[in-house]
């Protein structure tokens, strides 16, 4: 089994200006997701996807590999299928956002766990459970509900599922983190987009959209994603644990 994990990664953001370079605690964001991508012993190799020239020599310093793309690209998986495009020898492309400079290793082999138990899924994610009393109404908060499978109904920034009955419900906190099946990433992006991805604005929802199935990894790991000034902030002060 070889598995390919690409951290796409624009210089240009519409929250955080010149994200991947802000130093977190020293060192450049971007650093810190692609060092603790290389300590995870279930990739066969790791990548970063980036339009600037200034993130590639933060990677290639540190001896690691990049490839250049095209900066018109709409989305992170286009990149990640442009670096996957040259490696057909990889069985499992795994997209890891270029904002989780916390990302720990074990958590990148609970979402290939299937691939590596023999299974060989078109795609999984990873979610964590869901903080009820504060995450549940709260729209940058994406929750994902599953089937007796564990596969995904439905991802959703509204909180859901609606009890109109107390009890427990498989809804679980989403982190864009996702691993596909190569073949199925190459067709994934061909996809025309579908009117619930739009309204939303969850790219992942094209998938169920289409008829195609997305397994949800569970952890209990939780990181701190950058996508506000005050999260940038928290990150100064992060506490980062195997």
């Amino acid at each position: 089994m070889k598995i390919l994990c690409v951290i796409p990664s624009r210089i240009h953001s519409t929250r955080i200006a010149r994200k991947p370079l802000l130093p977190i605690q020293g060192k450049p964001m971007i650093a810190w997701v692609y060092e603790n991508a290389k300590r995870c012993k279930a990739l066969t190799d790791v990548i970063v996807a980036t339009d600037s020239e200034e993130i590639a020599e933060v990677i290639t310093a540190r001896g690691g590999k990049i490839v250049m793309t095209d900066p018109a690209l709409a989305t992170g998986s286009d990149r990640v299928a442009v670096v996957a495009k040259q490696y057909p020898d990889f069985d499992v492309v795994i997209n890891l956002q270029g904002d989780e400079p916390f990302i720990k290793p074990r958590m990148l082999e609970q979402l290939v766990a299937p691939y590596l138990a023999g299974e060989m899924p078109e795609m999984t994610t990873l979610a964590y459970p869901l903080h009820m009393d504060t995450k549940y109404h709260e729209a940058g908060a994406v929750k994902v509900i599953t089937d007796l499978n564990g596969n995904a109904i439905y991802f959703s920034r509204a909180p859901i599922p609606y009890f109109r009955q107390p009890g427990v419900a498989p809804v679980y906190h989403h982190m864009g983190l996702y691993a596909f099946r190569r073949d199925f990433l190459l067709h994934y992006t061909t996809l025309p987009q579908t009117p619930l991805e739009k309204i939303e604005s969850l790219e992942q929802l094209r998938v169920l959209e289409h008829g195609f199935k997305i397994r949800v990894c569970l952890t209990e790991d939780r990181t701190l994603e950058i996508n506000t000034p005050e999260e940038y902030e928290e990150a100064q002060k992060f506490i980062y644990s195997e």
